[in-house]
């Protein structure tokens, strides 16, 4: 099976450093786990937008996925009371 490609929003990097070092390594992880799988378990879809979300400790991780091009596009990540805004 073909691996997904990953693209990030400028904004992403903004993102990832306000974090906890350990807090980023998880969310590195998790992010190169979705090249094979970008609808793995814990994922779910966001029923107002075409994103998917991913909760990572007290982080969550927004996502799209665009199956016909192979990408899945990072978007947004950070804490839970701030990512949806």
């Amino acid at each position: 099976m073909a691996r997904y490609e990953l693209r990030f929003k400028p904004s992403v990097l903004n993102d990832l450093r306000g974090l906890p070092p350990a807090e980023v390594r998880r969310i590195l992880a998790r992010i190169d786990a979705l090249r094979d799988e970008p609808r793995a378990q814990g994922a779910e879809k966001l029923w107002i937008q075409d994103r998917y979300r991913v909760r990572i400790g007290n982080c969550r991780m927004l996502y799209i996925v665009l199956d016909t091009e192979r990408v899945v596009e990072i978007v947004k990540i950070g804490h839970l009371r701030e990512v949806y805004r």
